[in-house]
């Protein structure tokens, strides 16, 4: 229509290639202003990389992004990209130590007129203003690290609109939130929707799409497959753009090894496979509740979940990185003392944690350092670690999973992500499990390190270990033998091997898969 307002934001035809990989393919997105558009697909679908494209921080090979009709600014000219559009990420970027007034302003500080010198009163009072003018009730003398996740959210969403942007990509917002600061934040989204500003909501949860947004765009294997109104999308239908197949794609027979006793090839000592090796009942914590499960010997069980349903800490509960707060655990019959790592070690549980970087590596270490690490204590006597005795571990794990490295003397720090993931798995499995529990083992890594780490869960199980496979990735779960789903802090489904793609993923999202 002649005189029609052109849509706030519109990218057309995008293709970003990394290497060999396509990230995105004659991709593309029409947001129009004061509408809150859903951005779903699955991991790896792209959309990342076009919150990259939108945000000026990635250059397309091909395609062109407009803003309001017109060229979007040259990458290098940040402070026009700035008052465009703003992303709030899942991960904070405020700074813990400076104020909530110094984060608003940081970098663009008011000064006394004469003096040229930071003013501290003008930027609280303008920090008041800012923050009453989208009300955000937040004090804005208090430290940035002394709030909660969802104020911190509201502050730099009031950030962002300082800058003059009215544009806001909020990435998986929700994911540390509980249901009533859920609600407040889309209590806020409604109100700052009304003033004009216009949101691009990332999320795994479909259920918050249909309640906070009225379009969506689903993205699959880099490609956009469709733009819609969120009333034109039922469940049914959006699981199904999702995962490219009426239902979901049926997983091929599953065929589990017969399991057998453990020997020489598995732990030194324990029942054999088939008996009760991890059992729960109603174990609690502030992100769980009430969990009762049991997980064989010789048995693959999947935890399936997202982020926010409990699974995750459930997961590390077990290796001792998550204290409970109620409950009783249970490894092969004797009680496990959680939020105590070196119990759970001695209990016999070896863990791929969920953040390789923080909880499973020592990167200026070598790989045989790094593998060994739990058990080297027994690698020499009076304490001392023998060389040769710590790197014959290692040479071994090596080759048992395929260790791209130079040897055993190599930094950690000079290997793949993907390698990197395989030394953290060769530090559980060093000492010996009767329980293994990975939680995200293909998070970030490429496909050839994922067929190894999932081929290490299924030789697990073949030794009689019982084995935790913590992911809401399908392709990871389809190892398991049966997988458990929670949604928010409980176990709510299972299914046994040969679940159907949509299913599960209807599950895991809270949804019914047959809805519409």
């Amino acid at each position: 229509m002649t005189g029609a307002r052109p849509p706030l934001v519109e990218a057309i035809g995008i293709t970003r290639r990394y290497g060999p990989t396509v990230a995105l393919l004659d991709a593309g997105i029409t947001v129009e202003t004061g509408e809150s558009h859903a951005l779903v697909g699955r991991n790896g679908a792209g959309k990342s990389t076009l919150v990259s494209v939108l945000t000026g921080l990635t250059r397309p090979e091909r395609g062109t992004v407009r803003y309001d009709g017109g060229p979007a600014p040259a990458l290098a000219d940040r402070a026009a990209w700035r008052r465009r559009v703003a992303c709030v990420y899942q991960r904070s970027t405020t700074i813990d130590e400076l104020s909530v007034a110094e984060n608003l302003f940081l970098g663009r500080q008011p000064v006394t007129p004469r003096a040229r010198v930071i003013s501290r009163r003008r930027m609280r009072q303008q920090a008041r203003a800012l923050l009453d003018e989208w009300g955000v009730p937040v004090d804005e003398t208090v430290r940035a690290g002394g709030l909660s996740v969802e104020d911190t959210k509201l502050v730099e969403i009031a950030r962002a609109l300082s800058r003059g942007t009215r544009f806001i990509v909020l990435d998986e917002p929700t994911a540390q939130l509980d249901s009533r600061a859920t609600d407040r934040l889309f209590a806020h989204m409604r109100r700052l929707q009304e003033a004009g500003v216009t949101f691009l909501y990332i999320s795994h949860h479909l259920r918050e799409v249909y309640e906070v947004c009225q379009a969506v765009t689903v993205l699959r294997d880099a490609r956009r497959i469709v733009t819609a109104p969120v009333g034109a999308m039922p469940p049914g239908k959006l699981i199904e753009a999702m995962t490219g197949e009426r239902g979901g794609l049926p997983v091929p027979p599953h065929t589990a090894p017969p399991p057998r006793p453990f020997g020489a090839a598995g732990p030194a000592a324990g029942p054999a496979a088939g008996h009760a090796a991890v059992r729960l009942e109603q174990l609690s914590s502030p992100d769980f509740h009430d969990v009762s499960l049991s997980v064989a010997a010789g048995e693959v069980v999947g935890l399936a979940g997202l982020a926010g349903s409990g699974s995750h800490q459930l997961g590390a509960a077990l290796a001792g990185l998550h204290r409970t707060s109620g409950g009783r655990a249970w490894i092969f019959g004797r009680p496990l003392r959680t939020g105590s790592v070196p119990a759970a070690l001695a209990a016999g549980v070896g863990c791929l944690p969920r953040d390789r970087h923080h909880e499973g590596l020592v990167p200026l270490l070598s790989v045989a350092e790094n593998i060994t690490m739990p058990i080297s204590g027994r690698l020499g006597p009076l304490g001392l670690i023998a060389p040769t005795a710590r790197d014959a571990v290692a040479r071994r794990a090596i080759a048992d999973l395929g260790i791209g490295t130079e040897g055993p003397a190599q930094p950690l720090n000079e290997l793949s992500g993907g390698n990197q993931q395989k030394v953290v798995l060769a530090r559980a499995l060093a000492i010996d499990p009767r329980v293994l529990v990975l939680i995200d083992p293909t998070a970030g890594v490429d496909v050839g390190a994922k067929r190894a780490l999932l081929a290490a869960a299924i030789r697990a199980r073949a030794e009689g270990r019982a084995v935790l496979v913590v992911s809401d990735q399908l392709e990871d779960l389809r190892v398991c033998d049966r997988v458990l789903v929670m949604f928010g802090g409980s176990v709510t489904a299972e299914y046994p091997a040969g679940w159907r793609d949509g299913e599960l993923l209807a599950a895991v999202e809270g949804v019914a898969a047959g809805d519409g």
